[in-house]
């Protein structure tokens, strides 16, 4: 009878869906928007970075199929914007890792999955507002692009992102230091101008052209501006998209459970 008794207690105690819910979710962003730097770093940097770069006369009058060269520079900024907010999205586990917190969680019934999950959300909202910003910023400053692909290219801005919410959680319990975006930043524009963001592809190399392909931000790149320029690589970018987001997520859930089960 007592064990039948303690069984039910127990499970009557174990929260929803291992833990995930919107009161943790509305938690982890107020902390989120508290940190500054960050919001500057993730909402700013990559409006101010099309402003410089993309806005010319010339880039304004040339045009494409289905757009001018501004809006072409406007997506991919976006992209990069979505990259950074997500990355540091993800990669403020390392905070927690500093403070002991993540292993606390191995006390409660948070599942990994989870908490993994609440993160991704998390660094995904964020993602969306960086887009956003770069979006509206473009179409202020003289971005053109048909309706529909203009708000495709922004919604797969943002969705092909996931890349990097993935790829900031795992980096977050790789990196031990608090100040991780410090890293990652820099890592992230290396990243950018080697996946064609900054530089288009085909101006590099055969060589480096080759091994564009290979990175995280090619897929993403091509991806989120397909609606504009119909490339030919369409399929092997979004098979770049899955098996990063499959790798990274794997890492992070890897990571997670290492670190947590040192108590």
């Amino acid at each position: 009878m007592t064990t039948t008794t303690t069984a039910a207690a127990q499970a009557r105690t174990l929260p929803r869906f291992g833990g995930f819910s919107t009161g943790m979710l509305a938690l982890e962003l107020r902390r989120l928007i508290r940190n500054k730097r960050t919001v500057v770093f993730t909402f700013v940097m990559p409006a101010a970075f099309f402003l410089i770069f993309g806005t010319s006369a010339e880039y304004r009058h040339d045009q494409l199929a289905r757009g001018n060269v501004t809006g072409y520079i406007m997506v991919s900024m976006a992209v990069y914007g979505a990259m950074l907010a997500t990355t540091s999205g993800g990669a403020m586990v390392s905070i927690e890792r500093a403070a002991g917190w993540s292993r606390q969680l191995r006390l409660t019934p948070l599942r990994p999955a989870a908490y993994i999950g609440v993160k991704l959300v998390l660094a995904m909202a964020i993602g969306a507002v960086s887009v956003a910003v770069v979006n509206v910023v473009g179409a202020v400053a003289g971005a053109q692009l048909d309706t529909g692909p203009w708000l495709a290219c922004a919604l797969l801005s943002w969705v092909c992102a996931l890349v990097f919410a993935a790829f900031g959680l795992f980096m977050g319990y790789l990196l031990p230091s608090e100040n991780v975006m410090q890293i990652l930043g820099p890592a992230l524009g290396i990243l950018g101008f080697a996946g064609g963001l900054f530089v288009p592809v085909d101006q590099f190399g055969s060589t480096f052209a080759a091994l564009a392909k290979f990175t995280p931000v090619y897929g993403v790149g091509e991806v989120a501006r397909y609606p504009l320029t119909h490339s030919d690589h369409l399929w092997q970018a979004i098979l770049n998209v899955v098996l990063w987001t499959g790798l990274f997520a794997a890492g992070a859930v890897w990571r997670f459970r290492r670190d947590t089960a040192r108590v």
